[in-house]
């Protein structure tokens, strides 16, 4: 989808929408990984979000329907995610992840963890681009999203 045919007025009645920058779908793409919907939005991500991105019909992180209260100070996806990540290296990219959570997943997750806070603001930027691409090619993943040794 070119940002031509993007139309901020769709997102009417959702101001989160009418912050999207098109442009980021292409540059999320680019990355060396594999993405993953990690969002309340679930399938509506694929179905209103997606497309505004020109994104693909990407993986939806089923969150679990439950009402137990995550530990104090940790984001309430902090452990499932980790959970969900089963070892593997993954970067988090979230407007409300805090130091606690960072700290809970560096002692909880056997694997490297990027994350990444995003201002709401401001949403993705190049600056936020660049520390991603940087993890990942510290991490040893390749242009094509293969993994090299270093």
């Amino acid at each position: 989808m070119d940002s031509a045919a993007w139309q901020p007025n769709e997102g009417a009645g959702n101001p989160l929408l009418d912050r999207l920058d098109p442009d980021d779908g292409r540059r999320l793409l680019a990355l060396t990984c594999q993405l993953v919907w990690a969002t309340t939005w679930m399938v509506e991500a694929i179905e209103v979000v997606s497309p505004r991105l020109g994104l693909p019909a990407l993986p939806v992180i089923d969150w679990p329907d439950d009402d137990e209260d995550p530990a104090p100070r940790l984001h309430w996806k902090t452990v499932f995610l980790t959970q969900w990540a089963a070892g593997r290296p993954f970067v988090w990219i979230d407007d409300e992840t805090t130091d606690a959570d960072r700290r809970w997943v560096e002692a909880h997750h056997p694997a490297p963890a990027l994350l990444h806070r995003v201002d709401p603001y401001r949403g993705l930027t190049d600056a936020d681009f660049s520390v991603i691409r940087r993890w990942l090619t510290q991490l040893g993943v390749g242009p094509d999203g293969a993994h090299f040794n270093r």
